[in-house]
């Protein structure tokens, strides 16, 4: 951490500091980088299958502008879905006996 303030202060940053800097650096941009995309992929691999959808679809999240793509695919498509049957009214249970 000292060493990087030292870097900053200088004017002319030495090539060789620089090149460590970024071999310690470069490792985790690419786990945070993984670690993004699976927080974007996994729900609309969900959200895809659910609606009927191949969930391959979600691959477009590592494309530019592939999300929103995908946003507008799901938004004003036919999902393929079956709705959920609607259950008619019951009696209340125990039911009443007949009144003479």
């Amino acid at each position: 951490m000292h060493s990087l303030a030292l870097f900053l202060l200088q004017s002319q940053p030495d090539p060789e500091q620089i090149q460590k800097i970024m071999l310690a650096v470069v490792p985790f941009l690419f786990i945070f980088f993984f670690i993004c995309m699976a927080v974007v992929i996994v729900p609309f691999w969900f959200i895809c299958k659910k609606a009927g959808f191949s969930p391959w679809l979600s691959m477009l999240n590592i494309i530019p502008l592939g999300g929103l793509i995908l946003w507008y695919v799901l938004a004003f498509a036919e999902w393929k879905v079956v709705p959920a049957p609607q259950q008619a009214w019951q009696p209340p249970y125990p039911p009443m006996p007949p009144q003479a």
